[in-house]
């Protein structure tokens, strides 16, 4: 007995791909904000990212948070974190596991940062699809000034 086909609804590729983006910011380890990135290319994910601690080191979650501490705003001073940013992550996943990135889509929860706007631009990293802002004006100009494809999906 065959099956008939129904009216199967499939989620659009920016929609699942930043569905699985939001989990991966879920193993975050950061208390202000958690983050997650994930490279894709030809509809196949290469590689995941989270916000946290270099492996092997203690978390924000286990010994607090320095940033809070000192009362550094958002988007200032990114050097004094304990924190690798979830786009550092993901481009390090990959180069750890021998995955190349260039021409790769990027999927992240935030807009990223000038530190990492550097690191993606250099990377080969060609378009980013992003859920929120992030203050950090100067990263916005450089996307623009690298041709980089900014595409700010629904929260």
């Amino acid at each position: 007995m065959a099956l008939s086909p129904g009216k199967v609804q499939r989620p659009p590729w920016d929609e699942y791909f930043m569905s699985i983006t939001r989990l991966v910011a879920e193993r975050s380890t950061c208390l202000r904000r958690k983050v997650g990135a994930i490279l894709v290319r030809e509809k196949r994910i290469l590689a995941t990212g989270y916000n946290g601690a270099p492996e092997g080191l203690q978390h924000c979650l286990d010994i607090g948070c320095l940033r809070e501490k000192l009362e550094i705003p958002s988007g200032q001073r990114h050097e004094l974190c304990r924190a690798l940013h979830a786009e550092q992550n993901v481009l390090i996943q990959a180069a750890r596991y021998g995955i190349g990135v260039a021409d790769a889509e990027l999927y992240c929860t935030n807009l990223p940062c000038i530190i990492c706007t550097k690191m993606l631009v250099n990377a080969g990293i060609h378009t980013i699809y992003y859920a929120d802002g992030y203050a950090d004006e100067m990263s916005i100009d450089m996307l623009h000034e690298a041709g980089m494809r900014l595409v700010r999906l629904d929260s």
